[in-house]
């Protein structure tokens, strides 16, 4: 399997203002693809516009935040591409679309990295972060997993958040939580 870097992507309106998304970068050789289902801001953007830019979210709220259609984080402008980046990141990586895979599903878009720079230093990510990055991820999976399974992952994933979480991450964890239990039938309900 290829390694997935989890990163906010960052590409450009039609009008020029930015749309910011969590997005899975698959790593392939010295390139990246990224692959969104449609429809997609994303697509439109990509097709209109070959470039986005890749940032390592220093408050993990960010990718909560834009799962649960908290989009206005603050943005910078990119050194090496026309676009812009999230602004608060620890890296961040300035790609160009070089190729893409047309599919009515999932178009692959192959990007080779244009620019990339270091702007804080990293110790890692505590345990409930990686839960809410989870917990992200589960909420944009509601329409292909069960309710059971959506429930016992959070389930789980609540172990970590209620032993190594900071406000920042309950405030995120709450986000995705309510999106989540918006989103699925209650237990026992058929339909």
């Amino acid at each position: 399997m290829p390694r997935i870097l989890e990163t906010i992507v960052t590409t450009l309106n039609a009008d020029g203002s930015a749309h910011l998304v969590p997005f899975g970068l698959i790593e392939d050789g010295e390139h990246y693809v990224v692959a969104p289902f449609r429809p997609s801001p994303t697509i439109a953007n990509l097709e209109r516009h070959p470039f986005l830019a890749a940032a390592a979210p220093v408050d993990i709220r960010v990718i909560a935040g834009c799962v649960t259609g908290r989009r206005g984080w603050t943005t910078c402008p990119c050194e090496r591409i026309e676009g812009v980046r999230l602004a608060e990141a620890f890296a961040h990586m300035e790609l160009a679309v070089e190729e893409v895979v047309a599919d009515e599903v999932r178009p692959r878009f192959r990007c080779r990295v244009v620019h990339q720079a270091v702007h804080h230093p990293f110790l890692g990510y505590n345990r409930a972060q990686a839960a809410v990055l989870e917990a992200a991820i589960l909420s944009t999976r509601l329409h292909m997993l069960s309710p059971d399974k959506i429930r016992t992952e959070m389930d789980y994933l609540r172990i970590a958040i209620s032993k190594t979480a900071g406000q920042a991450e309950l405030e995120a964890w709450q986000w995705i939580e309510a999106k989540i239990l918006a989103g699925l039938k209650p237990a026992g309900s058929s339909g």
